[in-house]
């Protein structure tokens, strides 16, 4: 039995879902034998995931995404480091309630590169999402040697909205381990967004991040306006970075990660392959996977669908647990899914659900157990 499920996202942790999934099939067969891979597709919990099958954690102090000091995590093993994001810069690093569209900077999310390039990394898989940011990686790229400068030749301000002031752009200090033959560079998403436009960075996620109308609108022209600033820098592929899949992942910072030179990957795909899932899963007969919300998303390049394919290409039979099902059975049976478990199949009180999803996921693998290993 291979449990490679993601977090219920703001309840419980993906290695919290395999532990409680563990106690209820055993409550059916007390000596089952479990393998738990926790897993992630980049955003956050990707980390975590990457610590719970074997990886170091190691922590580092690094600015927020307001400029505050963060104590933030990344994963390393041998030489293949996991990078988080979110860790520095993710939206859960901004106080309760509170954002900051305009001026939210990716800087935190440089200085954890570097500190992993400084640990002997040679792989680094970048895994983005759930950022409070949309400042096209500028940050990042400045905590790694980069200068953007106004008019008068002093640094812009922070985040997307200081890019309107910008007037030139030198990448020539940037650490040249990035982008060299030396380091393999992994810019890991779930999305494939451009960095701007309709589909773009500040139109599609903007508002998640408290982007008003007016602020969408604001970052849209500044990152348009940055990205024609590096092509007069670097030349050509900066625009054609701006426009390839991936760029506008977590507020463009994919954007700068392929100006580094990182190649783009699905993040579950890298994952998996970094987790040692392959492996895991040629010693299964069944596999469990899940995330909170099993929707129209989860077939874009999430963790269960990652699973569920890779499952299927094995000849190995999926079954998902989940907090909340928004999937017809057609869509869950061409993701390989052949049957979902739902907090609410043992609890229809949804509130309660949210509150108290561990005792009640442990009854949901109870029901898997009876259904499938008796």
């Amino acid at each position: 039995m291979l449990i490679a499920a993601d977090k219920f996202k703001g309840t419980l942790t993906a290695v919290q879902v395999a532990e409680r999934v563990t106690a209820g099939l055993r409550r059916v067969l007390p000596d089952l034998e479990v393998e738990a891979l926790p897993v992630a597709d980049g955003g956050d919990g990707t980390v975590a995931a990457a610590v719970a099958a074997g990886f170091e954690r190691r922590e580092v102090r690094v600015s927020g995404p307001l400029g505050e000091p963060v104590t933030a995590a990344y994963a390393l093993r041998g030489d293949t480091a996991v990078v988080e994001m979110a860790e520095a810069s993710g939206l859960q690093r901004l106080p309760a309630g509170a954002f900051a569209p305009l001026t939210a900077s990716t800087y935190g999310s440089g200085e954890l590169l570097r500190a992993a390039l400084d640990a002997g990394a040679r792989t680094i898989v970048f895994g983005v999402g759930g950022s409070a940011t949309t400042d096209g990686g500028a940050g990042m790229l400045a905590a790694l040697g980069a200068r953007f400068l106004d008019a008068v030749g002093e640094p812009v301000g922070p985040g997307g909205g200081g890019l309107r002031d910008l007037a030139t752009a030198d990448l020539s200090g940037l650490d040249p381990r990035l982008g060299s033959a030396s380091v393999d560079f992994v810019l890991a998403s779930d999305v494939d967004n451009p960095l701007t436009g309709p589909k773009g960075a500040p139109a599609v996620y903007g508002p998640q991040k408290g982007a008003s109308a007016e602020d969408v609108a604001v970052l849209d022209a500044a990152l348009a306006h940055y990205a024609g600033v590096l092509e007069g820098a670097i030349g050509r592929r900066a625009a054609e970075h701006a426009g390839a899949p991936g760029a506008g992942a977590a507020g463009g910072i994919g954007y700068g990660a392929l100006i580094l030179g990182a190649r783009f990957r699905p993040g579950i795909e890298v994952m998996l392959d970094v987790l040692g899932f392959s492996a895991a899963l040629s010693r299964a007969t069944l596999v469990i996977t899940g995330e909170g919300s099993l929707d129209e998303q989860t077939l874009h390049g999430k963790a269960p669908a990652g699973v569920a394919a890779a499952a299927r290409a094995a000849g190995k039979e999926v079954v998902a647990v989940c907090g909340r099902l928004a999937l017809p059975p057609k869509a869950l049976g061409r993701a390989g899914i052949r049957r979902v478990y739902p907090l609410t199949d043992v609890e229809p009180d949804v509130g309660r659900c949210i509150a108290e999803p561990g005792p009640i996921l442990e009854a949901v693998a109870e029901r898997i157990g009876r259904d499938f290993l008796t």
